[in-house]
């Protein structure tokens, strides 16, 4: 039998566009660890707790599971996934072949704007950092990542990174709940990214990319092997070289 979600989920409020209502409530009940991975929800249950119809509801699962969130089980319901290790080295060796050249390209087309976004985020990842809030330390650094795909022009890489950016995160895979690595040594692993931008330094500021997004894969990638160094390098080269 499905679990209930009366408890997780809140009704929305009245008017506005349900399909969009419902994908954030579920994205939200996702990130802040309402509904786990591993439990079968139905979308009947999820319609009855948001107080709105189910064609809306089964729309929005359907959007969730294109981008890999959600899983349907034929006539249960639904269960949210947690990627598997080849799927977390394939993300990473997406983000590699997109997010570093962007990141160089957006050294060559940089402005004082530009500057001063990536500079007021990394301060504001330091303070969110300090204060061991995960949550707003992750949507900073989101921001910071999405500005310099911003930056470079193109739009299909940035919309690509951002989905899926957010698979990871909405599913709790981390680098800091295990104890890893901590907010403020991933703040850090950004100060070459910054200072590359700033300096209009193309070639260092997509090396120092390539370094933070090859450490997080790679740390995630064992996470998700179990902790095994060996069987998480042998997947992550045969996907990523």
């Amino acid at each position: 039998m499905a679990a209930t979600v009366l408890d997780e989920l809140t009704p929305l409020p009245a008017g506005g566009r349900r399909m969009a209502q419902a994908i954030t409530a579920i994205r939200t009940a996702i990130d802040e660890g309402r509904m786990k991975p591993g439990v079968l929800y139905s979308a009947y249950q999820v319609s009855e707790a948001l107080g709105i119809s189910r064609t809306p509801v089964r729309d929005a699962l359907l959007r969730l599971e294109e981008i890999g969130l959600i899983r349907f089980e034929n006539r249960q319901g639904f269960r949210i996934r947690v990627p598997e290790p080849r799927e977390i080295a394939e993300i990473f060796a997406v983000r590699l072949a997109l997010e570093c050249p962007a990141s160089g390209r957006a050294a060559r087309l940089a402005d004082d704007h530009l500057d001063h976004t990536l500079r007021m985020l990394r301060e504001q990842m330091t303070d969110a950092a300090r204060r061991s809030d995960e949550r707003t330390f992750a949507r900073y650094d989101l921001e910071l990542h999405d500005a310099l795909l911003a930056a470079s022009g193109n739009g299909r890489a940035r919309q690509i990174v951002n989905g899926l950016r957010e698979t990871t995160r909405l599913l709790g895979v981390s680098t800091v709940a295990d104890g890893t690595r901590s907010l403020i040594d991933i703040t850090a692993e950004h100060d070459p990214i910054i200072e590359a931008v700033t300096q209009r330094a193309a070639r260092a500021a997509e090396k120092a990319m390539r370094a933070h997004v090859t450490n997080t894969g790679r740390l995630l990638l064992t996470q998700a092997c179990d902790g095994d160094p060996i069987a998480a390098r042998k997947l992550w080269r045969s996907v990523t070289t």
